[in-house]
C-alpha cells in the first residue's frame, strides 16, 4: 500500500465520471479504507476504474457505486477496488538508513532488554506490507543478527495489507531482480533460491512471517493485532487525511509495548498528528519511541 494511483490505464473516452459520481466514490473509498482521494485525482479514478465497469457490464460510475453497496458480489468487488486504488511499489532493503538503524541500534536494544527480562518473545508488526518485501527484509535482518541464537527465540512478524492480491503474492514469495535492486549480493545468495529470472525466499525466512488482510480504518481489526515491540508502517499514512492519521497512529501506540519503536516513511511525519511518542534522531532516520 505504498503508492496511490501511480499508474494509469488507457482512458475509455465514452465513460466519464461526473463530479457527483466522483464525490460518491471518493467518500465510499474513504469510508471503507481511510484513503483520501484528492480532487486532483478525479481523472485517475475515472481512468483506473473504467476497466472494472467494463468487466461488470456497468454503464456509469453511479451504477458502480450502487454495485459496491448492494450487489451480492460486493465483497469480492471491494477487494478488486482496493487493488485498483493502491499500487504497491516496493523492494527489499528499501530505505537502507532506516534499516541500518533497525539492525544496529533498535534491534540490539530491544533484544538485550528482553534477555534481561528473561523473555525471548519478539513481535514485530509490518502494516501495509505490500507484496512482502518489507517483512521478509526484517526477518532476514533478524536472522543475520541472531544467527545460531535464533532457534531459542519465539519470533513472529505480523504482516498486513489492504489488498488480498498482494498478500497472495507475498505468501508465495517469488520475486524478480528488480525487487532485489537494493539488496546486498551476499544476502541474495544466502536467503533466496534462484530459478532463471525468479528469486524465491527460503522457507526458513517465510516461517517468521504471518500474512493477513487488514483495513487500517477498522479500529476493531487493529485492536486484534498481537502487541508488538516494533511497528513498521512506512509510506502508508501519507495517503490519509489528518483524522485518519491520528486514528491509525493512536492504534499503533496502543499496540506497542512500553519501550517499543515505530518506523514510518522518511517523507512522513507525526507533526500535528501525535505527541504521544518521543522522537529519536539517528543519522538519516527519525524513529518514534513509546516511553516505558
Amino acid at each position: 500500500m505504498s503508492s496511490l494511483f501511480s499508474k494509469t490505464s488507457s482512458l475509455r473516452k465514452d465513460l466519464k465520471i461526473s463530479d457527483t459520481e466522483f464525490i460518491q466514490l471518493r467518500d465510499f473509498i474513504y469510508s471503507q479504507s481511510g484513503i483520501y482521494v484528492a480532487d486532483s485525482r478525479k481523472y485517475l479514478v475515472e481512468n483506473r476504474l473504467a476497466a472494472r465497469l467494463k468487466d461488470l457490464n456497468l454503464t456509469s460510475f453511479a451504477e458502480y457505486h450502487y454495485y459496491l453497496q448492494y450487489d451480492p458480489g460486493r465483497r469480492q468487488e471491494l477487494n478488486r477496488l482496493f487493488e485498483v486504488i493502491t499500487t504497491n511499489e516496493t523492494s527489499f532493503y528499501r530505505n537502507p538508513p532506516q534499516l541500518k538503524v533497525f539492525q544496529d541500534s533498535v534491534l540490539p536494544e530491544v533484544l538485550d532488554r528482553l534477555r534481561a527480562q528473561r523473555q525471548k518473545r519478539l513481535r514485530i508488526w509490518s502494516a501495509g506490507c505490500s507484496t512482502g518485501e518489507e517483512p521478509y527484509t526484517l526477518a532476514i535482518i533478524l536472522m543475520e543478527v541472531l544467527r545460531s541464537e535464533l532457534a531459542s527465540w519465539d519470533i513472529r512478524i505480523t504482516a498486513n495489507d489492504l489488498s488480498e492480491a498482494v498478500l497472495m503474492a507475498a505468501r508465495q514469495g517469488h520475486y524478480n531482480e528488480y525487487s532485489l535492486r537494493t539488496t546486498p549480493n551476499e544476502i541474495v545468495s544466502r536467503y533466496f533460491f534462484q530459478d532463471g529470472p525468479r528469486f524465491s525466499i527460503r522457507p526458513e525466512v517465510k516461517r517468521l512471517v504471518g500474512f493477513g488482510q487488514i483495513n487500517l480504518s477498522d479500529r476493531g481489526q487493529l485492536k486484534r493485532v498481537e502487541r508488538s515491540q516494533i511497528v513498521f508502517c512506512r509510506n502508508v499514512i501519507i495517503y490519509f487525511d489528518d483524522e485518519m492519521k491520528k486514528n491509525v497512529i493512536g492504534a499503533f501506540y496502543d499496540n506497542l509495548l512500553p519501550g517499543g519503536y515505530m518506523f514510518i516513511g522518511h517523507s512522513e511525519s507525526l507533526h500535528n498528528i501525535s505527541r504521544a511518542f518521543r522522537p529519536k534522531h539517528y543519522p538519516g532516520a527519525i524513529l518514534y519511541r513509546k516511553e516505558e
